[in-house]
């Protein structure tokens, strides 16, 4: 006996109700994003490795540890995406969308990858939904796309969520800090777990992400990005704000929120969910103005968010969902009279009705039980003695001529 096969671990089968709630999401996701003129977009499932490396950061934990590349057969190294922004600006690059009114504004929905542990809500194949806002770095535009965020959560019902925002100010500024907090780790690298100690020369930044309780410690203590920030940034941090404030949406500053993507800059937020206990982050993102130039395009600001699919399912409370409508259920009594109700379905899916026909060879009975499953409003019921339209709701039935039945599904037995 063959050994059975299952989906690889860190990944699943999305089917029945949970499909159904993805899609909603989706609906949800594009009515809001679209209202404010965001553009559906599409990218490639794989692109050339370097992307990601130059684009994401080549001391990220996503290029060191968690990227699934390959060698395509031709010599060229290829990865499955593990985020969207960078392939969204190499798309704004490659199809010349700086020659657009800007900003250019597009969401998209689909899957990525990373070789994480799966946890609950974390998973290798994932999906997201994301937006991004590139060629303006005007801070309303910096408030909206968090206000969009919001706007999409509460639309789902996400449960207790909180927002936190702070600002990674410039490059060259952050450059300058990365030292100084380089240095302050040296001076307690004996506190330090392994971890942190390893990549005090790489990424000093991500020691405020650390959860072990001497790094921890220390970190309280450490000097503070947003203590460092030019008049300029302080400027565009604090416009910011209050679009934020006038729009009413709640927030609190934190100074210790570095994202985990080399490419951010001033603006950076995220939106947590006490529902989901310690993995609680739902969704969150920043400015990126230096991406697009880094990725071989020109000098082009950018703002930007993704949301977990699951993790933002996993904190909402399940949303009803009806199955699909039917309007036509075509039952046949015996085998030869399967050409045309097959037909007869057919023909009344090209006028615009939802209509199914029995494929499953089940008797007669087992057909108008399978009907009343799917919740169809009229059956066809195709026997020796010719046509019988039921109307399911009332539990009439009658006798028609079969080219009567669409007039009959538009205008009921009158």
């Amino acid at each position: 006996m063959s050994r059975r096969l299952q989906a690889p671990r860190g990944t699943f089968d999305v089917l029945g109700d949970a499909a159904q709630a993805r899609a909603e999401l989706e609906r949800v996701a594009r009515q809001i994003l679209e209202r404010a003129g965001y553009e559906r977009a599409e990218t490639p499932v794989f692109e050339a490795t370097e992307l990601f490396a130059r684009g994401v950061g080549a001391s990220t934990d996503i290029v060191q540890k968690e990227m699934y590349s390959f060698d395509d057969g031709g010599g060229r190294s290829l990865t499955l995406r593990p985020e969207g922004t960078a392939p969204i600006c190499r798309a704004y690059i490659e199809h010349g969308m700086h020659k657009r009114p800007q900003p250019v504004k597009l969401w998209y929905m689909g899957p990525f990858f990373r070789a994480e542990a799966p946890q609950a809500g974390r998973y290798r194949q994932f999906a997201q939904i994301g937006a991004e806002a590139i060629g303006s770095d005007d801070p309303a535009v910096d408030a909206e796309s968090i206000l969009l965020l919001a706007e999409l959560l509460e639309a789902v019902g996400a449960r207790e969520t909180r927002l936190r925002i702070s600002s990674l100010g410039t490059p060259a500024m952050r450059a300058a800090y990365r030292e100084e907090l380089a240095a302050y780790l040296r001076a307690h690298e004996h506190e330090l777990s392994a971890e942190v100690r390893g990549r005090i020369e790489l990424n000093p930044l991500r020691a405020f992400d650390a959860d072990h309780p001497g790094t921890r410690r220390v970190m309280d203590a450490a000097p503070r990005l947003l203590d460092r920030l030019s008049p300029e940034d302080v400027e565009h941090f604090g416009a910011v704000r209050e679009l934020l404030d006038a729009a009413g949406l709640a927030y609190e500053i934190d100074t210790t929120l570095v994202r985990g993507l080399d490419y951010y800059t001033r603006t950076v937020f995220e939106f947590t969910s006490d529902a989901l206990g310690a993995q609680s982050g739902v969704g969150g993102g920043g400015r990126y103005d230096g991406l697009v130039e880094q990725i071989g395009g020109p000098p082009t600001p950018g703002m930007g968010w993704a949301a977990g699919v699951e993790r933002i399912l996993l904190a909402s409370p399940p949303r009803p969902t009806a199955p699909p409508p039917v309007d036509l259920y075509v039952a046949y009594a015996k085998a030869e009279l399967r050409h045309q109700a097959f037909v007869l379905a057919a023909d009344a899916r090209r006028a615009g009705w939802a209509a199914q026909v029995e494929l499953g060879g089940r008797s007669l009975k087992g057909q108008l039980k399978a009907a009343g499953r799917a919740g169809a409003r009229y059956v066809a019921i195709l026997g020796d003695e010719g046509m019988s339209l039921k109307d399911m709701e009332s539990g009439e039935q009658r006798v028609v001529p079969p080219d009567t039945v669409i007039h009959h599904l538009k205008n009921g037995f009158a």
